[in-house]
């Protein structure tokens, strides 16, 4: 079972900040160079500053980007730029978005969870990890003793007893309330009455966790408790370091909204471009798909969004059209699967697109680390950076369904890395996790 409880949540003051646009910051691994430089420059207390701070080229084992973060922290506590809640809560927040022109909102619940090694299937993964990654974010709770940003994870409210709950407490009055900028709004409640949370920490732990997005983050938490234990003369199992912060969503929120990570790829040699077709034909049924096609993007779409084959459309080999690829025997590809695998990983089309197009076919890692891939989550996105020159090829994936996830992680495998992408990612900065 899941145990979940309330926190002392870390918040902004808002008679120091006044504008919560100024401040919040995306989670560190959607942050790129320039963003981080145009966060510093937003405002002096951008929250950019702890969750992913700068390094500089004078940078010493006692003074770098980690150690820079923790003296922040504790200053603008002093200076009130941060108020610590004086009673613990779990804190229901509303991410109110717009995406395809459509109006969503997501709610979730954010919470102390106990961390749980992975065998034990309490909380349960479904893409695997980096190194580098995991190094970063321990580096991080160790020099500021803070998750920073949540562990997004999924669960099933069944009979919606959990919902129930909760829209009550959204008639009260929020205590973070941002309006919308960049089409984006937050209100956040801080749930204190004891009773209410212990029927709703009750509800939630009597399931499996399903971690959505923050794999990185749950591992870097699992390798702090290890090593804070050996550090500790005695440990009860009730210290902070043995829990981590997660905003649990529930598996049918209407705001859930995954995209695919389309694949981008470029460094491929001529000759294995000018054969690639041939190779694809063994393996797939190939159907043209002109770009010039009426409504072409929303045939597209169509495609993409049936669930009843492996589908991929590939762009790149002809500057005038798209391929659309029907896998023939899902039986001749799944041999060419990891062993270890199981039958519906082998089955997913970026499996397919990771192990089958990439690996085999044109020899290439399906790890950005190791060849020159990248991921775009809008069609007409990737399509056009082939069309400028930027990459060769670009193979457009389905989006995974949330009831494909729980499959995959009730049978103890992982998906390839970036399968999924949550949209939009939830902000730092509207309430973090202190671990002292």
């Amino acid at each position: 079972m899941a145990d979940i409880r309330p926190f002392r949540g870390v918040h902004y003051n808002e008679s120091k900040i006044k504008d919560w646009s100024a401040v919040l910051c995306p989670p560190y691994d959607i942050i790129t160079p320039q963003q981080q430089q145009e966060l510093h420059l937003k405002s002096e207390y951008n929250f950019v500053r702890l969750e992913s701070g700068r390094d500089l080229p004078q940078d010493t084992a006692t003074d770098n980007k980690y150690t820079r973060s923790a003296a922040t922290l504790e200053q603008w506590l002093k200076q009130g730029i941060l108020e610590i809640d004086e009673t613990p809560a779990i804190y229901l927040h509303e991410h109110s978005f717009t995406h395809q022109g459509k109006e969503y909102k997501r709610r979730s619940i954010f919470a102390r969870v106990r961390v749980e090694e992975w065998d034990t299937m309490v909380v349960r993964p479904h893409e695997g990890t980096l190194t580098e990654a995991r190094g970063d974010r321990l580096s991080l709770l160790w020099a500021i003793q803070a998750n920073t940003s949540p562990i997004l994870a999924m669960f099933e409210d069944q009979g919606k007893q959990i919902a129930s709950l909760l829209d009550k407490r959204e008639q009260g009055k929020p205590l973070i309330s941002s309006r919308k900028v960049n089409r984006e709004g937050h209100n956040v409640w801080a749930v204190t009455d004891a009773e209410l949370v212990n029927r709703i920490c009750s509800s939630l732990a009597e399931q499996p966790l399903y971690i959505a997005d923050g794999h990185h983050r749950y591992e870097s938490a699992l390798t702090y408790r290890l090593e804070k234990s050996a550090y500790s003369t005695s440990v009860s199992g009730d210290e902070a370091f043995n829990f981590v912060m997660m905003a649990l969503v529930d598996f049918s929120d209407p705001g859930l909204v995954i995209l695919a990570p389309h694949r981008m790829v470029r460094g491929i040699s001529r000759p294995a471009l000018d054969g690639l077709m041939t190779k694809l034909n063994v393996f797939f049924e190939v159907e043209d798909l002109p770009l010039s096609t009426p409504d072409v993007w929303m045939k597209v779409d169509d495609l993409l969004a049936r669930p009843d084959e492996v589908r991929v459309i590939l762009f790149g080999l002809d500057m005038e059209r798209l391929h659309v690829l029907r896998l023939r025997d899902p039986a001749a590809t799944s041999q060419m699967m990891p062993y270890f695998h199981s039958e519906l990983y082998k089955k997913l089309d970026v499996s397919i697109v990771d192990h089958i197009i990439l690996e085999n076919l044109l020899a290439l890692s399906s790890d950005k680390e190791k060849t020159s891939l990248d991921y775009s989550y809008d069609v007409q996105d990737a399509v056009n950076r082939i069309l400028a020159q930027e990459y060769q090829l670009a193979l457009l994936l389905s989006p995974v369904k949330p009831e494909i996830i729980k499959a995959i992680a009730d049978a103890g495998d992982k998906m390839p890395r970036k399968s999924t992408y949550f949209y939009p990612k939830s902000p730092s900065g509207l309430i973090f996790n202190r671990l002292v």
